[in-house]
C-alpha cells in the first residue's frame, strides 16, 4: 500500500512539474513581439572571412569579394532552428526596405546540409523574400557563430562589425545601419 501511494504522490509532482514547465515554455515561445535587445558592436573589429558559397535557386555562386565597400548583412539559421523561423518577417521587412540601396546587400546563410530542396521549401514556406546562401557549418563557425540565429554585420571596410545571436527587430537592425553609413 505503501509503494502505491508513493507512485501516486511521485506521479502527480511529475504531473505538476511537468504542467508548470510547459506553461513557462509557452509563455516564451509565444509572445507577441519580439524581446528588445540590445545590438552592439563587436569589441574589436576583425576582418570577414571571404568565402563562396551556391545562392538557392540559381546557377550562380555568392562570392563575398564582389560585396567590397557595401554592408553586408548575414542570418545564420538551419531549417531545425524553430527562433530562425520567427526572424524571417523581419529580415523580410528589412530588405524591401533597402531593396534599392546600393550599399546594403541582406543574405540568409542556411547551414543545413539536407540539400537546397529542403531549405528552398523551408524558406518559401516560412515566406522568406531575401536571398539565400547555402553555406555549412564550417563556414559558420568561420563567422563566430554559436548559435542560431546569428546574424553577423560586415561593415564597409570588411570588418565584422555586428554579431548577434537570436532574434532581432528590423528597428534594431536599422540603428546599425545608420551607424554603419555615418553622417549624412
Amino acid at each position: 500500500m505503501e509503494t502505491a501511494s508513493r507512485h501516486i504522490l511521485m506521479t502527480r509532482a511529475g504531473r505538476a512539474v511537468l504542467i508548470l514547465g510547459l506553461a513557462l515554455l509557452s509563455s516564451s515561445c509565444f509572445e507577441d513581439e519580439v524581446a528588445k535587445v540590445t545590438v552592439a558592436p563587436e569589441p574589436a573589429p576583425e576582418p570577414a572571412p571571404e568565402f563562396a558559397v551556391p545562392l538557392l535557386g540559381a546557377d550562380a555562386e555568392f562570392d563575398s569579394k564582389q560585396y567590397a565597400g557595401k554592408i553586408v548583412v548575414l542570418d545564420f539559421w538551419a531549417t531545425w532552428c524553430v527562433p530562425c523561423e520567427f526572424q524571417v518577417p523581419e529580415l523580410n521587412a528589412f530588405h524591401e526596405a533597402h531593396r534599392a540601396d546600393s550599399d546594403v546587400v541582406v543574405y540568409g546563410v542556411s547551414v543545413d546540409t539536407k540539400g537546397p530542396d529542403i531549405v528552398g521549401a523551408w524558406i518559401a514556406d516560412k515566406g522568406g523574400r531575401y536571398p539565400i546562401l547555402l553555406g555549412s557549418t564550417e563556414l559558420a563557425w568561420e563567422f563566430g557563430v554559436t548559435g542560431f540565429p546569428t546574424l553577423v554585420i560586415i561593415a564597409r571596410d570588411g570588418t565584422i562589425d555586428t554579431r548577434h545571436v537570436g532574434l532581432i527587430q528590423q528597428s534594431e537592425l536599422e540603428e546599425v545601419i545608420t551607424r554603419l553609413r555615418g553622417p549624412v
